[in-house]
C-alpha cells in the first residue's frame, strides 16, 4: 500500500487530510529501515514486539492486515475495510473532503 499512500499524501497535501499508519512488524530496527526505504513521510506507529497482538491492533479490533479506517473531520469512522480496496478508499476520501470543505 505504500505507493498508494504516498500518492494520497501528495494529492491531498493542502487538504484537511492525514494518514496514520500502524505497523505490525515485530522487529523495530527492521521497521525503521523499511520506513526509510519506502519513504514513509506520514505518522506511522509501531504495534510493539507483540506485532499483530500489540496494544493498538487489540484496542482497534484489527483482525487482518491491512485494515483501513477512514474517519471524517469529526473523528467518526465512516469506512472500514479489511484489505486494500484503493478504489473505495479514493471514493471515500473524495466524498469526505468535499463534506469537510462544504462544512457538513
Amino acid at each position: 500500500m505504500y505507493p498508494h499512500e504516498r500518492s494520497l499524501v501528495e494529492k491531498y497535501k493542502n487538504q484537511p487530510f492525514a494518514i496514520i499508519g500502524v505497523n505490525s512488524d515485530t522487529d523495530l530496527e527492521a521497521l525503521k529501515k523499511v520506513r526509510e526505504k519506502e519513504n514513509i513521510s506520514w505518522r506511522s506507529f509501531w504495534a510493539g514486539p507483540e506485532g499483530t497482538r500489540g496494544p493498538i491492533p487489540s484496542q482497534w479490533n484489527v483482525r487482518g492486515w491491512p485494515t483501513i479506517y477512514i474517519l471524517d473531520a469529526k473523528g467518526v469512522i465512516r469506512y472500514k475495510s479489511a484489505g486494500a480496496n484503493e478504489k473505495a478508499i479514493d471514493e471515500w476520501l473524495e466524498k469526505l473532503l468535499a463534506e469537510a470543505q462544504s462544512g457538513n
